[in-house]
C-alpha cells in the first residue's frame, strides 16, 4: 500500500498546531514530520523534536545544495523540510503529515504534486488577530508583519485541496480525519 504526505498548513496563530495535535493524540500511526528553522525556540521547544534548529549558514548552505523538499522565508526566520527525512519516512511505510506555512506548502505540492494539501482556516481575521496578541510570543513590529502574511495566505488557500475552519476544536479535529481518512482510501 503507498503511504501519503499530508501537508497541513494556515496562518500563524490559526490554531493548526494544535487542531495536528488533536488529530495525532487520536491517529498515532500517522508520523509528524521535523522541519528545519533558524528561528530561536520557543518556551518548552525542543530541538529535534519540534524543530532542527539551524544558524542561518547552515540553512543556506541546505538551500544551495538543493536539499529541502520546501522553504520559506517567514516573519525573518527561514524554515525547511529536507527531501531525504521525506523519502526516508515514506519508504519505511510511514504516512507522513507536514506542518509549514503556506509558501513551503506550495512548493511541496510542485515537487511532490501526489501530496495532500490542507488548510486550516480562521472563523474570522478578527478572531486570528487576538489569537496572535494573546500568545504574547512576538512584539507588535512581528505581529503586524503576520498580519499583512495572513492576507496573502488567505487567498493561497484556495489553491489548497481542503481548507478547514477552525472554530470549534473538535469539529475541526474531527474534520480533519475525515478528510485523510477519505484520502487513505484512495491508496
Amino acid at each position: 500500500m503507498n503511504k501519503k504526505l499530508f501537508v497541513i498548513s494556515g496562518s500563524s496563530g490559526v490554531g493548526k498546531g494544535t487542531v495536528l495535535r488533536g488529530f495525532l493524540e487520536r491517529n498515532p500511526e500517522f508520523m509528524l514530520s521535523i522541519s528545519c528553522t533558524t528561528r530561536a525556540p520557543r518556551p518548552n521547544e525542543t530541538d529535534g523534536v519540534n524543530y532542527f534548529f539551524i544558524t542561518k549558514e547552515e540553512f543556506q548552505d541546505c538551500v544551495e545544495k538543493d536539499k529541502f523538499l520546501e522553504w520559506a522565508e517567514f516573519a525573518g526566520n527561514c524554515y525547511g523540510t529536507k527531501k531525504k527525512y521525506i523519502n526516508q519516512c515514506l519508504e519505511e511505510g510511514k504516512d507522513i503529515i507536514l506542518e509549514i506555512e503556506t509558501k513551503g506548502a506550495m512548493q511541496v505540492k510542485k515537487q511532490m504534486p501526489e501530496a495532500v494539501l490542507i488548510f486550516i482556516c480562521p472563523p474570522s481575521y478578527e478572531t486570528l488577530e487576538n489569537r496572535l496578541r494573546g500568545r504574547h510570543t512576538e512584539d507588535e513590529a512581528t505581529i503586524k508583519r503576520r498580519l499583512e502574511e495572513v492576507k496573502k495566505e488567505l487567498k493561497a488557500a484556495e489553491s489548497f485541496d481542503y481548507r478547514i475552519v477552525n472554530d470549534d476544536l473538535d469539529t475541526a479535529i474531527k474534520t480533519l480525519e475525515d478528510v485523510i481518512k477519505e484520502e487513505m482510501k484512495k491508496c
